[in-house]
């Protein structure tokens, strides 16, 4: 199935979506460190890039004319800045907002799927009412806002098409879904926002899909059988550390006689380091330009490192190079050190042979404002049985 890829970043939606079974007809990204990152992992033969058409330009300028109809899917990481803590939260006011960009791209190709990743904060009260606007210009992407229209007045006139009986054109169904990605199988407490649309035309049945991990078969595993400790080659234990919404968790689970489901056990960050290389401050692994320990970590109130028992905190990209104690982790002597871009890296689930170009900061920043690639690969591998469902009915019609 053919899709176009937006603000690609460092190449996380991407690589999960050509895992899915999508075929790429443009992959269009402005950042300089980034477009390296994804023309590198190009040319060095990681699987699933060899065929990329990678553009390194804005998208809001970017032509979609050499594009073939038809597409199957847009999908996005629209810039999370203008929604985020760390970008300042500035909402739609936001220079950086590409939003609109996005719609233009929905407008200008019909694709029957649309994909966006978007940061948690998005769904904050006070940003409600956009997000709203945001489905509804989805929903309706042929009613364009005028020149010098707020967007309120254009949501109303977006609610006034909707309520027509007679209303016609290009048409979505929306959907709108707060995820953790550590439900997925990543090694990482993620909270994002996606929105998925299809072409109302299809009529297409999707959901999303179920989670296939879960906080209690991870505990369970820990505090109950021991499977987790002796998987690692330690002898049972408390975590070192840990974040209060685990231990709540953890003395919920006192109270439970048996296993509630069969889900798989959350990911750790212990889990996702079997296999590396274990370094000092300031070593670098041979071979591998990612993995290397900047020394220098320090932790403050509340932002403290991440407990090798749980899935890690929230990688993050931070609006002025690495956020200060955070994408640090605790270890079990109790110091806290940063983790190194390829330890990041499998935290969002990235191959190790996927190389992040950029010094320190920028590779660090490239990997904080990725999509996992495993959650990417499950929500599209999900969307393309839906469009291949749709497309057998409509043949056999």
């Amino acid at each position: 199935m053919r899709s176009v890829e937006l603000f690609a970043g460092g190449g996380g939606l991407a690589l999960g979506l050509s895992r899915a079974g999508f075929r790429h007809e443009a992959v269009v990204e402005l950042e300089k460190n980034a477009c390296k990152t994804l023309r590198a992992n190009k040319e060095r033969g990681v699987a699933h890039v060899a065929d990329w058409p990678i553009h390194a330009e804005d998208v809001a300028a970017f032509s979609f004319s050499g594009i073939a109809s038809d597409v199957d899917l847009l999908a996005g990481g629209v810039p999370c800045q203008p929604f985020s803590a760390a970008g300042k939260a500035h909402g739609q006011a936001d220079k950086r907002n590409m939003f609109p960009a996005m719609t233009r791209a929905v407008r200008e190709l019909s694709p029957k799927a649309v994909l966006i990743e978007n940061v948690k904060g998005l769904m904050r009260p006070g940003f409600e009412p956009y997000l709203n606007y945001v489905k509804d210009e989805l929903r309706f992407p042929e009613i364009e806002r005028r020149a010098g229209e707020g967007w309120a007045d254009h949501h109303r006139r977006l609610h006034n098409h909707a309520q027509s009986a007679r209303r016609a054109g290009l048409e979505y169904e929306v959907h709108c879904h707060l995820v953790n990605a550590a439900d997925y199988g990543v090694p990482q407490w993620r909270e994002r926002v996606l929105l998925v649309a299809f072409r109302r035309d299809l009529e297409i049945e999707w959901e999303l899909p179920a989670a296939t991990h879960s906080v209690e078969a991870l505990l369970w595993s820990q505090c109950r059988t021991a499977d987790y400790w002796e998987r690692h080659g330690l002898s049972r234990r408390t975590p070192a550390a840990s974040t209060s919404r685990f231990e709540s968790r953890r003395a919920a689970l006192g109270q439970l006689k048996l296993l509630p489901d069969k889900r798989l056990p959350w990911r750790t960050t212990r889990d996702a380091f079997v296999g590396l290389l274990a370094l000092d401050e300031g070593d670098v692994a041979e071979g591998d330009p990612n993995h290397f320990l900047n020394p220098g970590a320090r932790t403050y109130p509340r932002h403290t490192g991440s407990p090798l028992d749980e899935p890690a905190k929230t990688v993050k990209a931070g609006s002025h190079g690495v956020p200060g104690g955070e994408n640090t982790v605790a270890l079990d002597n109790g110091q806290t050190r940063y983790f190194s871009v390829r330890e990041c890296a499998r935290l969002q689930t990235f191959p190790d042979d996927w190389i992040f170009e950029g010094v320190w900061s920028r590779a660090m920043r490239q990997v904080g404002n990725a999509v996992p690639v495993d959650l990417a690969q499950i929500v599209a591998g999900s969307m393309r049985r839906a469009l291949m469902r749709a497309g057998k009915q409509q043949r056999v019609a």
